[in-house]
């Protein structure tokens, strides 16, 4: 006696060598035994053979019409014999009973299965939904296959345009665009980014790296536009002209990049001898108030996003436009003025108003650098914009340098300038975005503690430790940077900042560019006006703008930092120095981690010795990676060689 019974889901037949009350012991037509219960059983047969009875059971199995099997089934719940009656018109034989079991057990959307051997049919409703799923499932898989031959082909579907930032940032792995890509990236062995810059979806590396991060921090347009909808340049200069006037000419002094202009400069000689410099900061908390549809991008975004080349601001254009230290405009400013002695430049008194100025030049670095050395200075050399202003800025800053004991341990180090020239276009725009277009990347070093940056620093450090200290002093809570055992981190009460040297140090300097000083302008312009402040001690949305602050910047220098490696690998590529035969130098900074000498660029190196005299290193660019922002290296030689020519 031969038997058809059912096992893990499926089905199976065997001849049976022995029984029991509850269980058979059955050999498979390939020989392997088994042990089966006896309530598995669906049937019992002697012909055909137990090796065809499968085969034929199944090839009749699919003749069966599903619909009519459907049709001629009873509205409750039957066995199997039953319906096979029904169909058949008489006894079903083996093969055909087990036919129809295979048919009915096969289509779950049709029979629900009950029980050994018994089914129910599925109600209308339940089976027209079911096959329409089935058919929406159909058309998927064949629009897949299309969008994927067109990928393999190098075509970009339409549909994966539109579905961008979801493929490459957030994949739904149930959409058909992305089973699509998935596909076509394993046919290919290649990585998403790579293969949609391949079909034109995007135009390089650099487009990738800015989407990435402008998806991940929500940083589109939509809200900037409708800020600056509601915001009038007119009319926020219109509120801002019952301000006293100060009639010192003022300069802000800037890379020549910037356009978001905080601060500015005056300085004028007192009757008796003494001087009184002005820091002037640009006060866009007159014309913002929180919770307005500018403070809410400012808000949102928290920080200027800086990348070489290129920056997200925090504020909208037409804001920046009403509120910027532009050269030959007059406008509002939170001032400090500190009257320093004509002999010792020691600070004697300091004072702060909220005025209008009279921006008279935008003094810039590449212009002056050269000229404002630590040796012109203190010999009165040279003839450049604002030399004697400068001479009194310098004189005071080593003053209040020294006053609050900074570390000038590391002034020797270098600092990078980034300037990514892209080509212009018929219109006189640069041309950046598209996969035709290269730019030149510059990459300039300069000394960092260069008289210029050092007395912005320090008449910035003044006013914010000044500033601070007021908003501590009147009981008013700020943002503060605070550094005590080592650790920086945002407060909302005063603490030092032993690093700087400060009692207080609450960052007001940069209004334009961070929401932090934005929001302790706003503080400030209270106590000044006598007001009550926008946030009150414990406020807790104070915490919260703490706390998003701080992850956001920390976030926001990490982008700034791969975007300056991403063009460090661009300037090496653009210089002919990967996988030429080229060599570079290199200073072993720990372990396997060198820094390139004429970049500041990073490397792991592998297979560096235990010593390295002086820590120089000769090098060879193997290859870069503009996607993963990576570089390979192979160490030539211990010690600097001469750089070779590339081939």
């Amino acid at each position: 006696m031969n038997v058809f019974y059912e096992e893990d889901g499926g089905f199976k037949v065997g001849a049976v060598l022995s029984t029991t009350e509850a269980t058979l012991q059955v050999e498979a037509a390939h020989g392997k035994r088994s042990k089966i219960k006896s309530s598995a059983v669906v049937l019992e047969f002697q012909q055909p053979a137990l090796a065809d009875f499968m085969a034929a059971a199944e090839a009749a199995g699919a003749a069966l019409d599903l619909d009519f099997l459907w049709e001629c089934a009873p509205p409750d719940e039957f066995a199997y014999a039953a319906l096979a009656a029904e169909y058949f018109g008489h006894a079903p034989s083996p093969v055909e009973a087990a036919a129809l079991v295979l048919r009915l057990h096969g289509a779950p959307m049709y029979f629900y299965k009950k029980g050994k051997g018994r089914y129910k049919a599925a109600p209308q409703e339940a089976l027209q939904a079911a096959l329409a799923q089935m058919e929406k499932r159909r058309q998927a898989a064949i629009l897949q296959a299309e969008y994927e031959a067109q990928l393999q082909a190098g075509v970009l579907p339409e549909a994966l345009r539109s579905d961008l930032d979801m493929l490459l940032f957030k994949p739904d792995k149930n959409a058909t665009t992305w089973k699509a890509l998935d596909a076509a990236c394993a046919a290919l062995h290649l990585p998403p980014p790579k293969l949609l810059h391949q079909v034109g979806a995007l135009p390089d590396a650099y487009a990738y790296h800015r989407r990435k991060f402008a998806f991940a921090h929500e940083l589109s347009d939509h809200l900037k536009s409708r800020a600056t909808s509601t915001f009038s340049a007119d009319e926020a200069r219109r509120t801002a002209l019952d301000l006293p006037l100060h009639a010192v000419p003022c300069f802000s002094i800037d890379d020549v990049t910037t356009t978001e202009i905080d601060d500015a400069f005056s300085v004028e000689r007192l009757a008796d001898g003494n001087w009184r410099v002005g820091i002037h900061i640009a006060a866009p908390g007159l014309g913002i108030a929180p919770n307005d549809a500018v403070d809410e991008i400012a808000r949102r975004r928290l920080s200027t996003v800086y990348m070489p080349g290129d920056k997200i601001t925090m504020l909208p254009d037409a804001v920046i436009e009403a509120y910027t230290l532009r050269e030959g405009d007059v406008v509002p400013a939170v001032s400090l003025y500190v009257t320093v002695s004509g002999a010792d430049f020691s600070v004697l008194s300091e004072e702060s108003r909220i005025e209008l100025i009279s921006v008279a030049a935008n003094l810039r670095h590449n212009l002056l650098d050269a000229f404002v050395t630590p040796e012109n200075l203190a010999n009165d050399v040279g003839d450049y914009a604002f030399k004697t202003e400068i001479g009194v800025l310098w004189k005071l800053a080593l003053v209040l340098e020294k006053a609050r004991g900074a570390d000038q341990q590391r002034e020797d180090r270098l600092d990078y300038n980034f300037y990514i020239d892209w080509p212009k276009n018929e219109d006189g725009q640069a041309s950046s975005g598209t996969a035709s277009v290269t730019p030149y990347v510059r990459i300039e070093a300069r000394k960092r503690g260069a008289p210029l940056d050092k007395l912005v620093a320090e008449m910035m450090i003044r006013a914010n430790f000044t500033w601070g200290k007021l908003l501590d002093e009147k009981l008013v809570p700020g943002l503060y940077r605070t550094q005590t055992a080592g650790k920086v981190k945002m407060s909302t009460h005063a603490a030092p900042h032993e690093a700087m040297g400060l009692s207080h140090y609450a960052w007001s300097s940069s209004p334009l560019r961070r929401y932090v000083d934005l929001v302790n302008q706003w503080q400030l312009i209270s106590v000044l006006r006598e007001t009550p402040p926008p946030f009150a001690p414990k406020s807790a949305d104070l915490f919260a703008i703490l706390g998003a602050f701080d992850t956001a910047y920390t976030t926001y220098n990490e982008f700034q930092q791969n975007m300056e490696r991403y063009w460090c690998l661009r300037w090496l590529e653009q210089e002919g120095l990967i996988g030429t035969g080229a060599t570079v130098q290199a200073l072993r900074v720990r372990e396997e981690v060198v820094r390139l000498t004429t970049i500041p660029l990073y490397l792991k190196v592998g297979g560096l010795p235990e010593v390295v005299p002086n820590g120089e290193l000769t090098l060879e660019l193997k290859r870069i990676d503009t996607w993963e922002v990576s570089a390979e290296a192979r160490l030539v030689h211990v010690g600097f060689t001469a750089p070779a020519d590339p081939a």
